[in-house]
Order: C-alpha cells, then structure tokens, then sequence
C-alpha cells in the first residue's frame, strides 16, 4: 500500500505571502516548498548567485580571455545526453559571440562511451586544438586529461558531476561541488556551469577594454538553452536555478529562442506561447536526448545552432522520428524485463539488477526507471558492450545516494567495477559480463547496509485537499504557469471522489467524471486500462485540457485506491 503524505507549512508564512498579494493557494503551495521571504518571489536575473562566487571561475575567465585574444582554438567537448547537448550549444554561442575560435565534438556514447577518454582525446587532436573545453563532463576523466596535457593540449573542465578523491590535472577546472567550492548552490546542471562561466568571461573581457558598454553581450540569448538543459537534466530546481529557468522561459514564450527550441515545439506538437517548465522535461527534453540513445548527439546540437527555420526542422523531424523509434524499443524491453521479473524474488530483495544481451545500450536508463517506478527497489540495468563489458545505467529511491553506493562496491571489490560515475538518484557503471552475478550479488547486499524497510515502502507526497470551488481552469492555468520540478515538485492534491462515469480509451487509458461537493469534473488516468470503484481517494495534478480549440480543467489521476 503506498503511503500518502502531506506537505506541511506555516500558516503564519502563508499569511505573509498572501499579504503581497499573491494568490492564498500559491502561497500555500510556495511555503510547503521552502519560499519564504517575498523577495524569494523575484525570479529577475538581478537576484542570480554572483559568477565570481564559483571556485576557479575567475581564473577560468582568464584563460579563455587569453586564448580569444591570442585567437587560440578551442574545442568543446560535450556529453551525449540534453544537458550535455545544451552546454555544448551554450559555450559555442557565448564564445563565437565573443569572438572566439571554436569548435565541437560530441563522442558518440557506443564506440567512446562517457567523458573526455583518451581515445576522445585522439579523435579531437584531429581538430588540431590548443584548448579542449569540456562541458557536462570532465571531473571524472583524469587518463584523458593526462593523455591530453601530453600531447601539449590544455585541458579546461567545466562540470557539475560529484568528484571522485582525485580530480584530473587540468589547468582549470570550474565545478560547483568540486572539493573545496564554496558556490551556494551545488545544483546547476553542466548547462548552467557553463553559462556562470560565459558570465565570468564576458566581465573579464569588459574589464580588459576588448568590448565596450554600448557593444551587445547579452547572453541572455542563450537563457533558454540554459532552461532546457536545466530542467532535462533534473536537477534540483533550488532558487537559482528556477530564476535560470524561468528567464529561459519568458524568451522561449515571447519566441526569442533558437530555432531549434522553436522547430522541438513545433513537432511535439506543444504551444510556444504556453510553454512550461515540464514542456521541456517531457516533450523536448526526450526527443534531444533521443539523438543521444539511438544515433550521435552531433544531430541534436545542430539542432539548436540551427541558424534558420528550415534547417531547424529538418533536424528535429529527426529528432522526432528517433524519440519515436526509442519509445517503441523501450516498450519492447519494458516486456522483456517484466516477463522475466520474479515479483516473489522482488519482494523478498532490495535491489534489483536485470541484463539481456539483446537489450539496446542508449535505452537501458528509461528502462530502469520504468521499473523503478513499478518496484520502488534501485534498479542497475545493463547492456552488452564491445570487448566482454556490459554498460549499466541506475535509477534510485530516496533513501539511497547510488553513487555513493558503487562506490561502497568498490570499496569492498576493487576490480569488480571498471568504471563508474553519477548522482544520487542516477548513475552509470561498466562491469565484466563474466561479472553480472557477482555484481548482482555484491549490490544487493550494499544496498541492504545502506536502506532499511521503510525506505523500500512508496510514498507520494502531496499538498492535501483542494475545495471544489477552486478546481477551475484559472486555478489551474495559475499553476501551470509557475516553474516546477526536481526539488520543487508539481502540486498534487488528494481527496475523496465519487465516480460517475468511466470508459477506457485505446485500451490502456481510464476517463472519467467525477464528483466532489455536487460538482463534476472531467479526469483521466494514463495506463490504466480497469475501472476503479464507484467511491475512490485519488491522488491527481491539476492541469489544462486543450481540446478542439477549447480549454477545461481536467485532474490527471496519479494515484486511486477505494
């Protein structure tokens, strides 16, 4: 039985928001997520954390302002995944517009797999680079820094991942949770560690007289690429990162946004004029990342340096017909891996880690969040590799940091993992093939160390009851329209319904009506195909249900039980 939570927050805080003028539900809803202070509301680019407050940022200013000055050629390199795509996009717009020499590559994650390797390394000095300038990676690549500085490369990181005990000999390196920095948000996705360090680089080159006042460097040009990535990587969306978002937001609504955003929209078939921060999460996000899962990054990036509509969506009808065919192999191994899942053996372990030799390795991260989301375990799935290795991809619960825990594994089997990296809800690891039972074993019983049985029992937490009379469709656009996400989760609600009718569509979804104070709304329940009772508690999200040119409110059903 999964347990129903319900925020708590301080009525006199409330009263406070509400006082300012702010909707009393809002406030509500802000205070139950830590907003306090009025000023917390402000969401102008004038409240962002100062650049110069990030270790290294200065200096890394420096560097790049050097290079642009001795028109040095840099080379970016990125990560195969949206962040990585929209950092890479980021650091090629910020530094062109600032006149520097540069470049990108993007390895294709099957034959090089993650970070700057020294087979990446390779394949870049065939760019003839003086400066290799990652993005979204890098922290974790100590061999291919190495490999770099040999072969006389500068090697500048920019990253956002967490830190091993040793870091990479490079010259600089800009990372909000790299040992030692004090930058008050450790949640900026590579995107944003980026855009601070462009930030830190177009004051280093004012102060050098390179520009002056009156010349534009604005790099809120790239804001909304900054919002993509931000919200598709799902980081915490703390203060700082909401204000990034938002303002990438405002633009991509107000279509001052690159064309690639424009064109993703547009094939998804989402509004630009109303578009949200989960828009981005769960429409434009994926079909990004699926360039990255099934072909080479390389297309979604040219996607977002798109200069022309044209070229635009000629890129993302690609994107859109890879999202497509990574929907249906996902299904595909959804089946596989459900069909050979014993739920005894579930219920009676706190791990569970699968691996078929068919599965396909740019799929295998959605699959293990599907089944996490179905299981409530951490879940490692992996796929076959070249040269005997398998390539895992972990999704976790709260109450278990997963990174953390490989790195327990390793501690207790050091030549068990190869390599490995991550966050604490998401992970990736490579292993012997010859090793998968032995991992499995060995995971399992770290696991059990670390988590304890109320960790395994699922919870939804959510903001309580919502009267009748405010379940409307301004209610609900008031909502839709502020920025939630990871960290500063989307409202959901909880109450008690009488169903009064309920068919089921394509065979797999539940409409209904119900009923709640003698009035009636319209609801649905993605992938549940059975009909609930009559009298039911639900757990649902408000939203607004655009159909045939008409807008009504309509509760998107998460949860039911009688």
């Amino acid at each position: 039985m999964i347990k129903i939570k319900t925020r708590s927050f301080s009525s006199q805080e409330v009263k406070k928001l509400s006082a300012t003028g702010l909707h009393p539900l809002l406030a509500k809803l802000l205070v139950a997520r830590g907003v306090q202070a009025e000023d917390a509301l402000d969401t102008s680019l004038k409240h962002l954390m100062l650049p110069n407050l990030l270790t290294n940022n200065d200096r890394m200013a420096q560097i790049l302002a050097d290079a642009i000055q001795a028109d040095k050629k840099i080379l970016v390199v990125g990560d195969y995944d949206a962040d990585g795509a929209t950092a890479t996009a980021v650091a090629v717009k910020g530094l062109r517009t600032m006149g520097a020499q540069v470049d990108f590559l993007v390895p294709n994650r099957f034959e090089y797999g993650y970070g700057l390797t020294p087979e990446i390394v390779v394949l870049a000095k065939q760019h003839s680079p003086d400066y290799i300038l990652t993005v979204d990676n890098g922290i974790a690549s100590i061999e291919g820094v190495a490999f770099a500085n040999n072969l006389g490369i500068q090697v500048l990181v920019t990253d956002h991942h967490l830190p091993a005990e040793q870091v990479p000999e490079a010259l600089c390196i800009v990372n909000p949770n790299q040992h030692g920095c004090g930058f008050p948000s450790k949640n900026l996705a590579g995107v944003g560690v980026m855009f601070y360090v462009l930030m830190a680089l177009r004051a280093e080159l004012k102060l050098r007289g390179v520009f002056h006042e009156d010349q534009s460097l604005n790099l809120a040009g790239v804001l909304d690429l900054v919002a993509l990535g931000t919200v598709a990587d799902l980081v915490k969306l703390d203060a700082n990162n909401r204000i990034l978002v938002e303002q990438g937001l405002r633009r991509i609504r107000a279509e001052a946004c690159c064309e690639g955003i424009k064109a993703i929209l547009h094939w998804a078939g989402r509004s630009i004029h109303k578009a949200t921060a989960q828009d981005l999460g769960f429409y434009v996000g994926p079909r990004l990342n699926a360039a990255g899962r099934l072909d080479d990054m390389t297309l979604g990036i040219r996607c977002l340096l798109a200069e022309t509509s044209a070229e635009a969506m000629h890129y993302a009808q690609q994107l859109h017909e890879l999202n497509a065919e990574r929907r249906s192999i996902e299904s595909e191994m959804q089946v596989d891996a459900l069909q050979n899942l014993d739920i005894n053996a579930i219920n009676a372990q706190v791990s569970i880690s699968i691996y078929q030799p068919d599965w396909h390795q740019g799929v295998i991260g959605i699959l293990a969040s599907r089944i996490k989301e179905q299981y409530h375990r951490p879940v490692i799935a992996f796929a076959s590799a070249r040269d005997g290795l398998l390539k895992g991809s972990g999704r976790s619960i709260p109450g278990l940091h997963l990174r953390d825990a490989l790195d327990l594994v390793t501690k207790q089997h050091p030549q068990l993992i190869v390599k490995f990296g991550g966050h604490a809800m998401a992970a990736g690891l490579t292993i012997k093939e010859t090793d998968f039972d032995v991992f499995k074993s060995v995971f399992e019983h770290v696991v059990k160390s670390l988590i304890n049985e109320e960790d395994l029992r699922e919870s939804i937490e959510t903001d309580g009851q919502l009267e009748a009379p405010d379940i409307t469709l301004e209610t609900a656009r008031l909502l839709e329209n502020q920025v939630w996400g990871q960290g500063f989760p989307t409202p959901l609600f909880y109450d008690e319904f009488k169903v009064v009718n309920q068919r089921v569509l394509g065979d797999k979804h539940l409409k209904l009506l119900v009923e709640k104070q003698q009035k009636r709304f319209e609801a649905i329940y993605f992938n549940q195909p059975e009909f609930l009772s009559e009298h039911i508690h639900i757990v649902y999200q408000l939203q607004v249900n655009a159909f045939n040119g008409q807008q009504t409110v309509q509760l998107q059903i998460k949860h039911a039980h009688a």
